[in-house]
Order: structure tokens, then C-alpha cells, then sequence
């Protein structure tokens, strides 16, 4: 099973979790998140992530999910990239975290991946362009 971690700002990471856990009614095994507090140093939180990697890691290899490209979380997840055993996809959003859990036991790493990219980017709609009958909100 690939295991998951969300780093996050604060405890965004956290947030998502319970909220997945909550629609889901079940608490998924390597699952676990990471919160940056930009107080602490690089090298504490570098450490921090390392052992989340471990905690959630069985050999399946570690998807790392981050909330925002260029920030703390993502600029130091990108260090533990490794090819095969560890990816990082920023700006995490809950339909990704139920659909991370859900399909992890269903493809390789790097096909989980990118399929989870591209859903994220569809699970954002606008309303008003839905009413409006355009495709997904989009415009």
C-alpha cells in the first residue's frame, strides 16, 4: 500500500485527514500529516518530514501531498524525491485525499501520481459557470 502524507501549513494536513476520515466512516492505515510552523528551522522540520515518511512508508513507496507550490511545505518536501519511492503533488484539496486513499492499491507510484494531479485540478469547479451550463464551471 503507498502510503500518504500531507505537509501542510499549520494543520491543514490535520484538517484534511479528519475530514476524510469523517466522509469515508474509517480510519485509513499510512495516513498521516506533517504541519510546518515557519518558526521552527529548516533542518527540524526537514527531520519531521523524514520521520512521517517512515511512520507512513512500507515499501510501496510514499505519496507526499503539500498545499501550495512554493511554499515551506512543498519547497522542503521536494528534497525527498526519490523516483519510484517517493512523490510530492502540492496544492492538496480533500477530493485528492479521498481519492489518494481510495486508489492507492490500485496503481504503481508515479501513475498514482498523475492521475491524482489531474483529478485535483477537475474537482475545482465555479457554481456560477455550472448554472450557467458550461462544462464543470470552467469558462
Amino acid at each position: 500500500m503507498i502510503g500518504i502524507l500531507i505537509v501542510s501549513h499549520r494543520q491543514l494536513g490535520d484538517a484534511l485527514i479528519d475530514c476524510a476520515e469523517f466522509i469515508l466512516e474509517e480510519k485509513p492505515d499510512a495516513l498521516a500529516a506533517i504541519s510546518i510552523n515557519l518558526r521552527e528551522n529548516a533542518a527540524e522540520l526537514r527531520a519531521n518530514i523524514e520521520k512521517g515518511i517512515k511512520q507512513v512508508g512500507n515499501g510501496d513507496g510514499v505519496l507526499i501531498l503539500t498545499d501550495m507550490f512554493g511554499g515551506t511545505p512543498s519547497n522542503l518536501s521536494y528534497a525527498f524525491l526519490e523516483e519510484g519511492h517517493i512523490e510530492v503533488i502540492s496544492g492538496v484539496n480533500l477530493p485528492m485525499v479521498i481519492k489518494a486513499i481510495g486508489m492507492r492499491d490500485k496503481k504503481p507510484l508515479s501513475e498514482l501520481a498523475q492521475f491524482l494531479e489531474s483529478f485535483g485540478k477537475k474537482s475545482i469547479s465555479l457554481a456560477s459557470g455550472i448554472l450557467k451550463g458550461n462544462k464543470r464551471g470552467q469558462e
